[in-house]
């Protein structure tokens, strides 16, 4: 891929599907090498080109980036609570497309959905990255929903792009990342699949699933923990419980930084990325 393809790509220019054993699945991908998945967050409107579009602008002159949308989200196959297994999606989807293995860049669900990979499928793994992914301890981070969290459930309630300005403001720290063209972007995107709403909404009804990160105390999986130190959606105790965890691990806490460490500091976390999947 030329520089100046990588510096055309769009959302539309990178579209892809692709059937997996179960689901039909959107992606966007670019670029050519070594594979990173990268996998979005759980708020309303999320897709894997939203949570990392200007990653790939950049990355992808090094990497294969294939950003998903998970079953449930974007323009990927609606999924009921009771089936939701994205562990269970991303291996379908790297089975799909004959990779091997892969670096899985996960933010907040999507860190934990590459973290809970981690334990079931080490072999298909090469690195760990998560951004601000929910790890709970319960020593300093609230004990019932965040701020963020209870913001994050109101917009699933309330797409419209007041819903989503209150969003996508909680989720940085810097309230000029809340654009209004990333808010138009995400209530767009958040009310053309209606069904993605209630089906998320319906799964809040059930039992809080408990995470046991434990088995993970074995991994030689090479893990890097991004977090932003003004997170209010996930507090950054989740990724000191992480890297406490992890043996061959590393944090990186960000301050003046929300949830999307991604977006409020591409440059840096761009370099990270780059910098810990070559040199490990």
């Amino acid at each position: 891929m030329t520089q100046e393809s990588v510096e055309e790509l769009t959302d539309e220019n990178t579209s892809k599907f692709v059937q997996t054993k179960d689901w039909n699945i959107h992606y966007n991908e670019a670029g050519s090498g070594p594979v990173l998945l990268m996998l979005h967050g759980s708020g309303p409107g999320a897709t894997g080109w939203s949570n990392f579009g200007p990653n790939m602008k950049e990355l992808s002159k090094k990497y294969r980036c294939i950003a998903v949308d998970m079953p449930g989200w974007g323009r990927s196959d609606a999924c009921p609570p009771e089936k939701r297994d994205h562990v269970e999606a991303a291996l379908q989807i790297l089975d799909a497309l004959g990779i091997e293995k892969a670096a899985f860049l996960g933010n907040s669900m999507g860190g934990i959905t590459s973290a809970r990979f981690a334990m079931a499928h080490p072999e298909r793994m090469s690195h760990l990255i998560t951004m601000g992914a929910g790890a709970r301890s319960t020593l300093f981070a609230p004990a019932g929903r965040s701020e963020g969290i209870k913001v994050l459930q109101d917009a699933y309630r309330d797409p419209s792009p007041e819903g989503m300005r209150r969003l996508v403001d909680i989720m940085t720290f810097d309230s000029a990342f809340a654009t209004e063209e990333l808010v138009q972007q995400r209530s767009n995107s958040a009310t053309s699949r209606p069904e993605h709403l209630q089906n998320f909404l319906d799964g809040l009804r059930g039992p809080r699933p408990v995470l046991d990160f434990s088995p993970l105390a074995t991994s030689e999986i090479p893990a890097l923990i991004i977090h932003g130190r003004d997170d209010r959606v996930v507090h950054f105790e989740n990724s000191l419980n992480l890297v406490s965890i992890i043996p061959n691990s590393r944090l990186v806490l960000l301050n003046q930084c929300g949830h999307w460490a991604q977006v409020e500091h591409p440059k840096e976390f761009n370099q990270l990325v780059d910098g810990f999947v070559a040199g490990n």
